[in-house]
């Protein structure tokens, strides 16, 4: 059997990963595709205490099992099916509801993280790197959290000065370097997205 597509979409929150990802999937459309979120793979833990769990930095790469993500493509990649897992924000840990989702011949994994782990790196076909201003990524996720999550503009700004803005500089922003393409201003780049999806289809026909 031939091996399905991979393609890897990363970049800091606000982004526009998913716009670019959204946009992508739409071209494509006729052919079987998939979208692996890494969000799904926050780490489960149900054995920690809650005050532990609210301390968990969701903005760091040890937030994410990534050894569940890698066996679940392997096993999309080997055509088999998986269940993925979902997270319950409340409670701060995985919940106990799964999605199934079939093998698929285009895979597009998204997420943050998606370029920062080699596994998961070493067996994309093409990888994305979605590169926007930080102050309009800021201003895009305070206009996310405030309307879409009841939170206040102190508690956003405060997340991103502690929290977001640093982990992006360390963690984020360097696997720029790992991309094959760079996409600047997300899915308003149709340049860009038109490319990439022209090249996916070179792929999915070899």
């Amino acid at each position: 059997m031939e091996k399905p597509t991979i393609i890897g979409i990363a970049g800091g929150s606000g982004s526009g990963k998913t716009s670019v990802t959204r946009k992508i999937m739409e071209s494509l459309k006729g052919h079987s595709i998939v979208l692996i979120e890494q969000d799904f793979y926050y780490k489960d833990q149900s054995d920690k205490t809650m005050e532990e769990r609210l301390q968990t930095n969701y903005d760091h790469p040890f937030a994410f099992d990534n050894d569940l993500l890698l066996q679940h493509i392997n096993q999309l990649i080997n055509r088999e099916t998986i269940e993925i897992p979902t997270y319950d924000y409340a409670n701060h840990t995985r919940s106990d509801q799964t999605i199934t989702v079939e093998p698929k011949e285009v895979i597009i994994i998204e997420g943050i993280f998606a370029l920062e782990n080699e596994a998961l790196r070493n067996i994309m076909d093409v990888k994305l790197y979605v590169d926007t201003d930080s102050d309009i990524r800021i201003l895009r996720r305070i206009s996310r959290d405030v309307k879409e999550r009841g939170r206040s503009l102190d508690s956003v700004m405060d997340q991103y000065l502690s929290v977001v803005r640093p982990m992006h500089l360390q963690f984020i922003e360097p696997t720029k370097r790992f991309s094959d393409i760079i996409i600047p201003e997300g899915g308003e780049n149709m340049v860009a997205i038109d490319i990439i999806t022209t090249k996916i289809r070179t792929l999915i026909n070899e």
